[in-house]
């Protein structure tokens, strides 16, 4: 990994570490300010547009740009940087263009312009990097690799079921909030985001490059707080939520 780095042009670096000490100050700051969509929406944050397009515009960028990436610098992707490059642009044409239309009540909710801009700026430099690392990726260590797309799965698997569970929540047209039971909820207030995170450290692994390390990081520094204030959130809207439960780690915290 450090020979990526060190071979990597200045543009790339200054990417990278533009990307970390962005995740690094939203890490910091979402531990005081919820981010303003989804249940924590409220008003003040300037011009909104409808939830379910916020979320097309916000992921759509890492398709794109990832895709974009591999066909100006993957021409000859290795077997295992291809396969890398196929979870990653799936997960995002499901995340893009398949996950916001799942949505029930997503019509009525809005979301501010403004986090649209930022994921959208993040997720165009992330696809990029990506794409960029996995064209020159080295040879793999394939117990290592073969981990890394394991854990990268079985985050998919938490990820897709804790949606799914909230998803059946709702009747069409609904839009309220209700405590979710099953599966990882059992011990967790945020299971959909706890795969996440396994997925990217999976991603990480598997990859050993710079920008799948950083965007691992960055993941977890996004996601760990947003847990927090949900975990805080069901507290405050519901008395009989399960006292027993963690925010993001199971047994833990």
């Amino acid at each position: 990994m450090n020979e990526l780095w060190v071979s990597a042009p200045p543009i790339y670096r200054s990417a990278i570490l533009a990307l970390a000490v962005f995740g690094l100050l939203s890490f910091i700051l979402l531990f005081f300010v919820s981010a303003p969509y989804g249940r924590h929406h409220r008003s003040g944050w300037g011009p909104t547009l409808p939830a379910r397009w916020g979320w097309v515009l916000m992921e759509l960028p890492s398709l794109l740009c990832m895709a974009a990436g591999l066909l100006w610098f993957g021409a000859s992707l290795s077997l295992h940087a291809a396969l890398l490059a196929t979870l990653f642009l799936a997960h995002y044409a499901y995340r893009s263009l398949v996950f916001p239309f799942r949505l029930r009540g997503g019509s009525a909710k809005t979301k501010p312009w403004l986090t649209v801009v930022f994921a959208v700026a993040f997720n165009g430099v992330n696809g990029v990097a990506n794409a960029f690392d996995l064209s020159r990726m080295p040879a793999v260590e394939p117990l290592i690799f073969g981990f890394g797309i394991a854990l990268f799965l079985l985050g998919v698997g938490i990820n897709h079921h804790a949606d799914q569970l909230l998803l059946s929540l709702r009747k069409p047209g609904e839009s309220a909030y209700k405590i979710p039971y099953g599966g990882l909820y059992r011990y967790i207030s945020a299971p959909n985001y706890f795969g996440e995170i396994l997925q990217w450290m999976g991603f990480a692994l598997a990859a050993a490059t710079p920008a799948a390390l950083f965007f691992a990081c960055f993941t977890v520094c996004n996601l760990l707080p947003r847990a927090r204030s949900h975990h805080r959130w069901y507290h405050e809207k519901f008395e009989e939520y399960p006292a027993e439960r963690k925010a993001l780690i199971p047994f833990v915290w």
